[in-house]
């Protein structure tokens, strides 16, 4: 009785010691500035691009005062669009921590025939070109040709109006000084070709974009930053720099004595409450010693690293973190765990909305032990990214063993229900061979993502069908990073103990150190054997299959590259074909994504290209690319997992 009452004096201590000190030190007088403050903290998203902040504003989530003002998105379409000197560009990515973003000119936008050939323009004093090596791709207008070289070889003709302009080419050595008319547009390096064989490839080499780094008073901003404000712009002083402050707004960085002022109105009533708990702690330790056993402190040990593992990392994560819920919330979003729309070996996924009414998918994690390293790989990994074929974290909750990860919902599921004809009564999506195509070049930018263009190279270490999701539009997006693995960029190769990944995908330095270390491409191997089953249309590896007469797949699809045999679908085999000129297109890209895939799964990683190569071979014709060795390991899956730790 005599503990009662001296608990409850206490906490009625406590009760009038924070209630003078929030007469004292009102913070109403701060709601203004707190709002602004917290509105500019705050990530928003912009037509599929997540995480988006300063300098960037615009739509529905974001004011003019929490970017700068040359930096205004137009979120309305399928991509964000950025106006530069008075050209508009489609905003295809972004990397806030390299402060670079990857751009394509909006009026090339899956045409050569703009409606005015206009040259293209950047302003200087706030953009430079990225880190990745750009070059320009440069287009002939209004070419009068003599039809005498009509029948050159290193000429191409595109049909198209610009200008009134009926005929443009591009790639012609000796008439270039026929034409009227050039527009120069930068491409990536590795998308630029000479001899481009077809307009298709022309146009996806400049929908590709390029990189910028911008320069939005990046030095002001880090002072901003630093001192705890967030940047912005004055809407009462013209275009000027300033800084929100949770006390009001500064230039260049938050000072002043009100700012010290409101620091006290924080810290008195948290001391005050700290004091409180401490003395409410020592007391009920008092009382529940005797009774704790010492499996009870060994538990709560455990939970304690537990929770400094999850905050520690919360923590590193700054003003991008995804959003924290608690498990009753996710319960909530998603009506008591009811629509269910898949399985995986980490969890179950369900289908949830968001109270503002996105759609989500949420996966739910199995109870695990431990620090969870598998979910904190997949949260470090993934709320860094901001990508057009990456798949969006929106949220995750973490509280001991329940644990989940809130993603923005893709509404038409996995690729392998796309390419594989398994015999169920699901009907097999048929894919057009140009959308196959458009698939793996997306996947192959997502990766290429991963490996460079992230401040952290993150491997993926889990690349199949399954893990590709497929949006409204087809668009591929690379998902469940439960497996991925974290190293700086200049590194190439990591440690790992234990073998990674999905049986007929990992590469054989997964699986045996002797072929090498694990590094970047052992992805690349994953994707190889991707794009041969898009390609082939069956699985690279049948469980049911006995070993002894297992065809290996990659030396199945070799033989028929060789024999020239061409993979068709029966609606492809139709005895009326008409359109020869598309046959021949398809015929084109199947043996360039044949090629390109064998070259990825070469047995030894330094005879692999990178994802970036990759990009570059798949754009280029088929005739320019070399027939790589065949392959000659037979399947992995019948090895029993050896431990495998490289050097990193």
């Amino acid at each position: 009785m005599a503990m009662h009452t001296h608990l409850v004096q206490i906490i009625t201590l406590f009760a009038m010691i924070i209630s003078i000190g929030l007469i004292h030190f009102p913070s109403s007088s701060y709601a203004n500035n707190d709002e602004k403050y917290s509105i500019c903290g705050t990530p928003f998203d912009c037509a599929g691009i997540p995480n988006l902040g300063y300098p960037f504003w615009g739509g529905l989530n974001r004011s003019r005062d929490c970017g700068h003002p040359s930096f205004e998105l137009n979120c309305r379409g399928d991509v964000p669009q950025l106006k530069i000197a008075n050209m508009s560009y489609r905003v295809l990515g972004v990397n806030n921590s390299l402060r670079t973003l990857t751009v394509a000119r909006t009026d090339y936008w899956k045409t050569i025939s703009p409606p005015q050939i206009v040259n293209t323009t950047i302003d200087h004093s706030l953009f430079s070109y990225g880190p990745n090596a750009t070059t320009n791709l440069t287009l002939y207008y209004d070419c009068t040709v003599p039809d005498s070289s009509a029948n050159q070889t290193d000429s191409v003709q595109l049909d198209c109006t610009a200008n009134n302009t009926d005929v443009a080419r591009y790639n012609v050595s000796s008439l270039l000084g026929m034409c009227k008319n050039n527009v120069k547009v930068p491409v990536a390096q590795s998308a630029a070709h000479v001899g481009y064989s077809t307009e298709a490839a022309l146009i996806e080499a400049i929908d590709g974009g390029f990189m910028l780094k911008w320069d939005a008073w990046n030095s002001m901003c880090d002072d901003c930053r630093n001192s705890g404000g967030q940047c912005g712009t004055s809407n009462s002083r013209g275009n000027d720099f300033v800084c929100h402050c949770a006390t009001g707004t500064f230039t260049p960085k938050c000072t002043g004595k009100d700012w010290w002022k409101h620091k006290l109105a924080l810290i008195i009533p948290i001391g005050v409450v700290g004091i409180a708990v401490i003395s409410l702690g020592i007391l009920y330790s008092v009382k529940r010693r005797r009774s704790s056993s010492n499996a009870t402190a060994g538990v709560n040990r455990d939970a304690k690293n537990d929770h400094i593992d999850a905050e520690a990392m919360i923590k590193s994560y700054g003003s991008v973190a995804p959003k924290r819920y608690t498990y009753s919330a996710v319960k909530k979003l998603t009506n008591s765990f009811k629509d269910k729309v898949g399985r995986g070996g980490y969890g179950v996924v369900y289908k949830g909305k968001l109270p503002d009414g996105r759609v989500v998918a949420v996966k739910v994690l199995s109870e695990s032990k431990g620090n969870g390293e598998e979910f904190i790989n997949e949260v470090a990994s993934i709320s860094g990214t901001s990508h057009v074929n990456i798949v969006t974290l929106l949220g995750f909750c973490y509280e001991k063993t329940k644990r989940a990860l809130i993603y923005e919902f893709v509404p038409n599921g996995s690729l392998d229900k796309f390419i594989y004809d398994d015999g169920s009564s699901i009907t097999k999506c048929h894919l057009d061979k140009i959308i196959m195509f458009q698939i793996a070049v997306g996947i192959a930018r997502g990766l290429e993502y991963l490996h460079r263009g992230c401040r952290t190279r993150i491997l993926h270490l889990d690349i199949k069908p399954h893990n590709i999701l497929l949006g409204e539009d087809l668009c591929p997006k690379i998902s469940d990073f439960g497996l991925a693995k974290l190293c700086k960029t200049k590194e190439s190769i990591v440690s790992m103990t234990g073998m990674r990944g999905t049986v007929g995908y990992i590469a054989p330095e997964v699986f045996s150190r002797s072929f090498g270390g694990v590094s970047h491409k052992s992805d690349v191997y994953s994707y190889g054997m991707l794009v041969l089953e898009m390609v082939g249309g069956r699985k690279n590896y049948d469980g049911g299959v006995s070993h002894t007469s297992e065809i290996y797949f990659p030396q199945w699809i070799y033989n028929k590259l060789e024999r020239d045999e061409i993979f068709y679908t029966s609606e492809d085999r139709r005895e009326d074909e008409e359109d020869i000129v598309k046959r021949e297109v398809e015929e084109d890209i199947v043996k360039r994504m044949i090629i390109v895939s064998l070259w990825c799964i070469q047995t030894n990683p330094v005879d692999r290209p990178s994802m970036g190569k990759v990009i570059e071979m798949l754009e280029c014709n088929f005739q320019s690319l070399e027939i790589p060795p065949k392959p000659f390991l037979n399947s992995p899956a019948a090895r029993s997992p050896e431990n495998s730790s490289t050097p990193s």
